[in-house]
């Protein structure tokens, strides 16, 4: 893999730029794979590397039905934080958020990752109780969170009205290390490094059925061919469902659209992000300008990736109240996500019915900021056959044993 960096780019510059390669290779499959995962988004991509980086199982296929990152990952947005309130749940997305501090230099790929701060409004009463209880949990969890005073939430984001007529701002609980990175270039980093340790990403390659024999999986039949292989590992999102299904069991899962829009760029405004639940909002601006904005996901089951009139009229009227200067913006464009939920609004990584068949699934509208943490923990399921101490909690048996990870007011309007 040829190293970028700052001299690399002046080398080129003087060569017409004739000299830069592939960020990776786009092979036809081979017949065997010691590991299948399929899902080439963030997640999928991310086992895969730390299949390679920390086991050294490089005989790997990545396989993606449409294009690299096309699905959630490239549909976000972007958010990254930790401040949960169950142990299971903070102990995973602050392993994550860790790992994105160090991923640019560890992939030798610019994601862009920006620690800017992230801040949950707190515009009831019970609302600032709930937070208070979270920056005690968070203490005890080895988290750095503080429940910030109406005054400081107004010095970090000037723009923001204190006094709405319906729900004031009341405090905030901030993380100050928490943030956003670029998706797309997280998965292009992934991919890269992915690619260098041999391992075959292939797109355009969409699973048809699941092979097994003796109650193990033997191979994925895909519209390129028959690939069998020791170990499979699903990671498809919102397509979960489907997926299992073609495997023999069922999922605790259901599937909706989460939908958000960017206005038209502008001058810096905003440099942290904010989450406002109560009023059903969150935005931030990226470093074109635009202000990112999201809101709830449907509320009927559906696949589809497209945005609704509806949903622009409630997050919009929403943050309006906050934030008065965006209703003189312009939507520039609009977009959906498709989510797959669990009843904890927890995720799975598990063993499955089908021997050396795992799943990961059921991140719901959180699934960015867990790219790294979710990756480091699934390869370690696949490479061991048993979780580890980050996994073990996110069986997918914990439904029927009654032991949930109640994460449905953490979770906040939808990261």
């Amino acid at each position: 893999m040829k190293r970028y960096s700052a001299f690399a780019i002046a080398r080129e510059a003087f060569r017409q730029h004739t000299g830069w390669k592939q960020a990776w290779a786009s092979p036809e499959p081979r017949a065997h794979y010691d590991v299948v995962i399929v899902g080439a988004g963030g997640h999928g991509l991310a086992t895969a590397y730390y299949l390679g980086h920390r086991y050294g199982i490089k005989n790997v296929a990545v396989i993606e039905k449409g294009w690299l990152g096309g699905g959630n990952t490239g549909r976000n947005t972007t958010i990254i934080r930790s401040n949960y309130l169950q142990d299971p749940s903070a102990a995973l997305y602050e392993k994550s958020r860790s790992l994105f501090e160090t991923l640019s230099q560890q992939l030798n790929y610019n994601i862009m990752f920006s620690p800017r701060g992230v801040m949950m409004l707190a515009q009831t009463e019970h609302e600032k109780r709930g937070y208070l209880r979270t920056e005690r949990a968070n203490a005890l969890q080895g988290v750095e969170t503080r429940f910030i005073s109406p005054a400081e939430v107004k010095k970090l984001v000037p723009i923001i009205n204190l006094d709405g007529p319906r729900y004031p701002v009341l405090g905030a609980l901030w993380q100050a290390r928490g943030g956003t990175a670029r998706h797309d270039a997280v998965a292009w980093g992934f991919a890269r490094a992915c690619s260098d340790m041999g391992m075959h990403i292939i797109e355009q390659c969409a699973v048809t059925g699941v092979d097994s024999e003796g109650g193990q999986v033997t191979a994925v039949n895909t519209t390129k061919g028959r690939i069998t292989c020791g170990k499979l590992g699903i990671v498809v999102a919102g397509h979960s469902g489907a997926l299992a299904d073609m495997a023999g069991f069922r999922l605790p899962v259901e599937s909706v659209a989460l939908q958000a829009l960017v206005s038209e760029p502008i001058k810096p405004c905003m440099d942290v992000v904010v989450m406002a639940n109560t009023v059903h909002g969150y935005m931030s601006q990226s470093d074109k300008g635009e202000m990112v904005i999201g809101g709830g996901a449907d509320g009927f089951n559906n696949y589809t990736q497209r945005g609704s009139w509806h949903h622009i009229e409630e997050t919009v009227r929403a943050l309006v109240e906050t934030f008065p200067m965006i209703s003189r913006l312009k939507m520039l464009r609009q977009w959906g996500g498709i989510v797959d939920m669990t009843g904890d609004r927890s995720p799975i990584i598990s063993k499955t019915p089908l021997g050396n068949c795992f799943i990961n699934c059921g991140w719901g509208t959180g699934g960015f900021k867990a790219t790294p943490g979710s990756g480091y923990a699934m390869a370690e399921l696949i490479a061991k056959g048993e979780p580890g101490p980050l996994a073990e909690a996110f069986s997918m048996t914990r439904f029927r044993e009654g032991r949930f990870i109640d994460e449905s007011v953490a979770a906040g309007v939808a990261h």
